[in-house]
């Protein structure tokens, strides 16, 4: 097919994307571990909450790989967190940039064949926009991607 004579249709695998998001997935509960060691009250209670929410994504995301036929990603017994984490505030850095992590990792969703698999990414994606918001304090126009 000659370029621009019309469109191409490219078929990308759900697995490879569900996969990324598992491991987003669990780097996520991870983390939430060693921010949620950090924080009082208020605070610790919204990790409780988002490290449940990471829990059942995980779960969800589990099943649907191998319902497809592939067997999960395992957790990494360690993840190394992309900067000390020593005070609240920096628990509540490490959460947003968790946050960030898992969005970017269900944008990847987005791009895959079939509208099951792009709607599940865009709805998981809004979720963890809408943790990540939470923890920074404010929204971003591209929330997971770096801006230029």
């Amino acid at each position: 097919m000659a370029v621009g004579s019309g469109p191409v249709s490219v078929s990308v695998s759900a697995v490879p994307a569900l996969q990324a998001a598992l491991a987003a997935e669990d780097a996520a509960i991870f983390g939430y571990g060693v921010a949620g060691a950090h924080l009082s009250e208020s605070g610790k209670s919204a990790a409780e909450q988002d490290w449940t929410g990471h829990n059942e994504a995980r779960d969800t995301l589990t099943a649907m790989i191998s319902a497809l036929g592939a067997t999960p990603v395992a957790a990494q017994a360690y993840y190394r967190l992309p900067f000390a984490v020593t005070n609240a505030a920096s628990a509540v850095k490490l959460a947003a940039y968790l946050e960030d992590g898992v969005t970017r990792a269900y944008l990847g969703l987005v791009a895959v064949s079939g509208q099951k698999w792009r709607t599940f990414g865009a709805l998981a994606m809004q979720v963890s926009a809408q943790r990540a918001a939470f923890w920074r304090g404010t929204t971003q126009a591209f929330p997971g991607l770096q801006a230029p």
